[in-house]
Order: structure tokens, then C-alpha cells, then sequence
């Protein structure tokens, strides 16, 4: 679509009026008829304006004329897995798995690459040839490249580190030490807990990202344990194959 058709079509589903559009991002309402005319287009602040508005990418609002991939894992984005920066705006370099709330989730490249590793062997690639693929494409990505710029000197490793000693010191029974936190988006991982009242609950966002792992149980099985932890809570849970019959074990207020 062209941005005329896109605006029109984000406006509509919002049941927005051409001056309600307006009066939101500082403009005429002349201004917004002759963007859905095609005879003009939104200047720069305007389509941040825009972006923020509609929570799209300025990629999409143009027509999405470029492809777009996450500049830390080269993952293909779209609108839904963007990173945000920390007041909330899309960061359209980035996926949420590699940047959220303004904080870049990692700092070692071989840590990341047994992450994306483990999601790409199957048909098309062995484990060998991914890791292959993964080395040579990171470090042509801009994050990479320009890491001592970005990078924020260790702290958020760190604070990682500080969070598996947390999980490790509670000794929860039958779960391996914790050894790594990956990222992991909410929406992937946001199960549906059976409280012993009854009710069911979610604790999780959708939209934010945690840090978190599968561990295998030490009492062997099918079920597997899950860690979720932010910097203000400790989850830790039990599953069966593709996370069903969750049980909740533990939910820890940091």
C-alpha cells in the first residue's frame, strides 16, 4: 500500500475523523486530507508523531518500502516484534529479542548465536551449517560493528548475572542451576496459571520483554521448568511438551 491508502486505512479502524487526526499530530485538517490524496506525505516529526499515534513503524506508514531486519540477530522485523526504546517508541533497527525498553539484551555475539541456533536447525539447516551462517552474518549488522559505542560497558550483563545468582539461591527443587537468561518476549511464554481458588491467572505482558529459560527437570520426565525474571519479579514454573498444564512454583517479588 502507499502511505495515502495506509493512513486512510490506520485512521478508519481507529473510527477516526480526518480533523480528530488532525488535532493529534498538530496539523490541519487540510494537512491530513491531502496525505489520504496522495498529494503530499508527512514531514519526519510528523510520521514520529504518527508511528507513536498508531503504533506502527514509519516503514509501514510509508508503504513499507524497505526490509527491515533486527541489526543484532538479522531477524526479518515487522511491526509486531520491533524493540521499543525506553519511553516507548518503536526502535526500528531492532527485535524485541535483541532490545527492549531502550536496553540492548546482548553482549556476547556466541551467546546470541546458540540462541538462534537452536531455533534454526531442522529442514533447512544442520547445526553445523546455521552456526556457520550466524558467524558470518552477525558481524556485518550494525550493532555488532558499532558495539563499543553502543554497548553500556557490561551493566546489563551484569545485572543478569545478578538475577540467575537470585533464581539459583532460592534451590528450588528438581531445577539445574540457571547458567544463562536468554530474552524472551512475552507473548511466546505468557502461560495461563490455575490458582489453587480456582482462578486463573497471566502474569506477564504481551508486549514486554523478559529474561528467562527452559531447564530439563532433574527428576527426569517430560516436564521441563520455566524461569521468568525482570527486574521486578522471579517466575518459576513447570510444563509439559509446548507448555501445557502449567503449574506455577514459585512467583517472587524482587
Amino acid at each position: 500500500m502507499n502511505t495515502k491508502d495506509v493512513l486512510f486505512e490506520l485512521r478508519s479502524k481507529r473510527g477516526m475523523s480526518q480533523d480528530e487526526l488532525a488535532e493529534k499530530v498538530f496539523v490541519t485538517r487540510q494537512a491530513v486530507s491531502r496525505w489520504e490524496n496522495g498529494e503530499t506525505v508527512p514531514n519526519t516529526d510528523t510520521l514520529k508523531l504518527l508511528s507513536n499515534l498508531f503504533d506502527v513503524s514509519i516503514n509501514t506508514l510509508l508503504g513499507a518500502p524497505r526490509k527491515q531486519v533486527c541489526q543484532c540477530c538479522g531477524m526479518p522485523l515487522d511491526d509486531s516484534i520491533i524493540g521499543r526504546n525506553r519511553d516507548g517508541t518503536l526502535n526500528e533497527d531492532y527485535c524485541k529479542w535483541c532490545y527492549a525498553d531502550g536496553t540492548y539484551t546482548y553482549s556476547n555475539m556466541d551467546d546470541l548465536i546458540d540462541v538462534c541456533v537452536s531455533h534454526m536447525v531442522g529442514e533447512d539447516f544442520t547445526e553445523e551449517q546455521a552456526r556457520a551462517y550466524m558467524k558470518q552474518l552477525l558481524p556485518g549488522l550494525d550493532y555488532w560493528k558499532r558495539y563499543q559505542e553502543l554497548s553500556d560497558g557490561g551493566q546489563f550483563e551484569a545485572f543478569k548475572q545478578k538475577l540467575i545468582g537470585e533464581i539459583n539461591d532460592l534451590h528450588v527443587e528438581g531445577m539445574p542451576k540457571v547458567e544463562k537468561l536468554n530474552a524472551l518476549v512475552g507473548r511466546y511464554v505468557n502461560l495461563t496459571y490455575r490458582l489453587p481458588n480456582g482462578a486463573q491467572v497471566k502474569f506477564l505482558d504481551d508486549q514486554t520483554t523478559y529474561l528467562g529459560n527452559q531447564l530439563e527437570s532433574e527428576f527426569g520426565g517430560e516436564r521441563c521448568f520455566g524461569v521468568l525474571a525482570n527486574m521486578d519479579f522471579i517466575l518459576i514454573c513447570t510444563y509439559g511438551a509446548e507448555g501445557a498444564d502449567p503449574e506455577l512454583v514459585l512467583y517472587k517479588k524482587r
